[in-house]
């Protein structure tokens, strides 16, 4: 019974390993948006205050005006000459109006400092206007900042930082002002933008919404998919959206590899294939070393003349590395198990990929950032 026991549970685990997986499908809002529900820029010019002799200094002209006109505004009239910063900071507020959204609707902002202020720490964002690209002003922010950074230095020079002191966020530190009108049907009908453009996607997109709702869908290009507005939706867009969202549709993933040359990431997605291979990696180290070398004459009566000679020693060290044959390989799971075989380092193996791309032996697109 024992082996009969063993077969069995060995048979199993082959069958789950080489079993045929079904692809995994997304939920629909996941792949597109919906045209004309977009979000909206928002950017302005404002002061923080409070901080504890952090902020800009005399040399930031703009600070100082923008201090007097704040002050003149609220009824204080100051010599310019008496200004004395460093505890106020010029700097530029940003946030994301989202679609929908209306007046009382709180937003997060994001601050940055646009002089020479060493830390935005315990400082206060005065009223900002925040205004869209047409100039008009659509949120109001202002309250007090969170760093994420932190930086520290003693009385003898040593410091320590981490993370950046200049900028900072305002949880829902923005109150919308004016709302931003957003239409969704257009010709009696909603179109569907998908964010990673492409043919196969969109037609499975219309075929799913079809399956839903009988001719309603038609693929305009690999980017876009129209849904006219079925019988009884015409007052209902809400409801039919909601129900589009929901649909499940098998997404097409592009098979790349992304190389990070700076941090020495390498992220691999998608359908990634090898082809067969023989690979040779190697080494070539060369060495220079000068040395200075002082010659002392041993003229008499001081004839002589002391002169410096640079000695040049090159070392040239050549790393013998084994062919590597490596089988093709059908999964993502086959591939990462292949490259590993190598023991190279993540830049070596960065330059590996690279030359297998050029080669043709490696079946998706490499991205270097």
């Amino acid at each position: 019974m024992k082996p009969l026991r063993a077969f069995a549970a060995l048979l199993l685990v082959v069958t789950c390993l080489f079993a045929p997986k079904a692809a995994r499908a997304d939920r629909l809002r996941d792949l597109a948006d919906v045209a004309g529900a977009r979000d909206n820029q928002l950017v302005g010019y404002g002061l923080v205050t409070g901080l504890a002799g952090t902020g800009d200094d005399a040399s930031v002209p703009f600070t100082t005006q923008s201090v007097l006109s704040m002050l003149r505004r609220l009824g204080v009239q100051v010599d310019s000459q008496q200004v004395r910063l460093r505890n106020v900071a010029a700097v530029m507020v940003t946030a994301t109006l989202p679609p929908f959204a209306k007046q009382g609707t709180k937003i997060d902002v994001t601050i940055s400092s646009v002089g020479n202020a060493r830390s935005l720490s315990g400082g206060v964002l005065v009223q900002t206007l925040l205004k869209g690209a047409d100039q008009r002003t659509y949120a109001v922010a202002q309250g007090a900042l969170g760093i994420g950074g932190f930086e520290v230095s003693g009385k003898s020079g040593s410091s320590a930082k981490q993370g950046s002191t200049t900028t900072g966020r305002i949880p829902e530190g923005a109150i919308v002002e004016r709302e931003v009108p957003t239409n969704v049907v257009e010709g009696h009908a909603v179109r569907l933008e998908l964010r990673s453009p492409s043919f196969a996607v969109a037609a499975r997109v219309a075929e799913a919404v079809n399956k839903k709702f009988a001719g309603a869908a038609e693929a305009t290009d690999g980017g876009a998919v129209k849904v006219t507005l079925p019988d009884g939706y015409d007052k209902k867009v809400v409801e039919l959206i909601a129900e589009l969202e929901d649909l499940e549709v098998v997404p097409v993933r592009r098979a790349r590899v992304v190389i990070n040359e700076r941090s020495g990431t390498i992220v691999g997605g998608g359908d990634v294939r090898l082809a067969p291979a023989a690979i040779v990696h190697g080494a070539l180290t060369i060495v220079v070393k000068e040395s200075p070398q002082v010659s002392q004459p041993t003229a008499a009566f001081g004839t002589g003349t002391t002169a410096v000679t640079q000695q040049t020693k090159i070392a040239v060290k050549d790393t013998v590395s084994p062919v590597t044959y490596m089988p093709g390989s059908a999964t993502l799971a086959d591939v990462a198990s292949a490259l590993g075989s190598l023991g190279l380092s993540p830049r070596e193996l960065a330059s590996v990929l690279q030359a297998m791309r050029a080669a043709g032996a490696l079946e998706a697109e490499v991205i270097l950032q």
